[in-house]
């Protein structure tokens, strides 16, 4: 007979590489955004992984995990060793093989571990949340690291190195000035379910497979011979459909949200919180309506969303495990809260979404 396991998130953890650098600063080595454009992406500060002035590499993708991971376990009172299933989310890693999972594995000294990658930006945490989850509760592994992570810098310093602030185009300066880099992660456990354990709701779907991609990353692939590669412009370059995104991904985001509502059971005032990569974005928000949100569900969304955009950028892969360790470790988010962790990404327009009940204590610094 199967045994049923409960499973629960015991902690967070997060790492942003070195010192916040805000838009005054970034202007000067890429020049300035008008004051309404800077509005509208509500970015102030950003972390980066390359030293702006020069380009090096001060730290990388997987080092971020492993701070992450190393700051969940410290937080959870888990032993590394513990440890028997990682599943990492990026877009940006260091080599196409070994993995990042992999990556991570050896850096925290484990022999024997399952090992998964995806690669989803900001849906795919979600995604690897779920997987693990679903690995926990059918007792394949125990003790699980989920981590998001990813470095936009090293992609983004080509546009502005060497180069007059003044001459960086303007198309270049607003992707400049929207991402940063970081990890999230969180620590999952399993144990035997009780008389009621806790019930997950999961969505997930891409419904931009026959639209124009709303963003690209080319170069360092198969898509031609290295030679050709070499020609390029770039030798990667990241591609922004900056229309395409902003007038579908609000669509996008109320059919995840609805559809969420729909399998949990529950209106959306009913959530104590909605965990979100950008939700109070203008370029985002504002439209929900219009997308075909009732207004009496945008109301309920007022008060509810959980985003930290305006202080770490758009991090890919890390933007819902960040969002989520702000909100935990600010007591925004507390034990007994029915919660929903809602990825989208723009590549090929993907979102996915689980509802929980929040289960871990507050952390120590609320204790004291």
């Amino acid at each position: 007979m199967t045994t049923a396991y409960d499973v629960k998130i015991l902690s967070t953890g997060s790492c942003l590489p070195g010192d916040p650098l805000d838009n005054a600063t970034l202007e000067k080595y890429v020049g300035p955004l008008p004051d309404d454009v800077l509005e509208g992406i509500q970015v102030k500060t950003r972390h980066w992984m390359i030293d702006p002035v020069t380009g090096e590499h001060l730290i990388n993708n997987s080092r971020l995990a492993e701070r992450a991971s190393r700051q969940a376990l410290e937080r959870a009172g888990v032993e590394v060793g513990e440890v028997d299933l990682i599943v990492v989310c990026t877009a940006t890693p260091e080599y196409t093989i070994p993995n990042v999972a992999t990556t991570l594995q050896a850096y925290l000294g484990l022999e024997s571990v399952a090992a998964i990658e995806l690669r989803g930006a900001c849906a795919g945490w979600v995604q690897a949340l779920d997987l693990a989850r679903r690995q926990l509760a059918d007792g394949t592994a125990r003790t699980a690291l989920v981590v998001g992570s990813d470095v936009a810098s090293p992609l983004l310093a080509p546009l502005f190195l060497g180069k007059d602030p003044a001459r960086v185009r303007m198309r270049d300066r607003l992707t400049l000035y929207t991402f940063g880099d970081g990890a999230g992660a969180v620590v999952l456990r399993a144990e035997p379910a009780g008389s009621a354990p806790d019930e997950f709701a999961y969505v997930n779907a891409c419904v931009g497979g026959l639209r124009k991609p709303g963003m690209e990353i080319i170069g360092g692939g198969t898509d031609v011979p290295q030679a050709e590669q070499l020609r390029r412009r770039q030798l990667i370059q990241m591609k922004i459909d900056v229309t395409g995104t902003s007038t579908f991904s609000p669509q996008v985001f109320v059919r995840a949200i609805q559809e969420m509502a729909r399998k949990d059971g529950r209106a959306l005032g009913e959530f104590d919180a909605i965990v979100l990569p950008e939700g109070n974005a203008d370029y985002f928000s504002d439209e929900f309506e219009a997308a075909g949100l009732s207004p009496e569900d945008n109301r309920a969304l007022d008060g509810r969303i959980v985003e930290n955009l305006a202080d770490v950028g758009a991090t890919g892969s890390a933007a819902v495990p960040l969002s989520l360790d702000a909100g935990w470790t600010s007591g925004r988010i507390r034990p007994g809260d029915r919660i929903v962790l809602l990825g989208i990404e723009a590549s090929r327009y993907v979102y996915t979404g689980l509802s929980l009940t929040w289960q871990a204590p507050l952390p120590d610094h609320f204790q004291e």
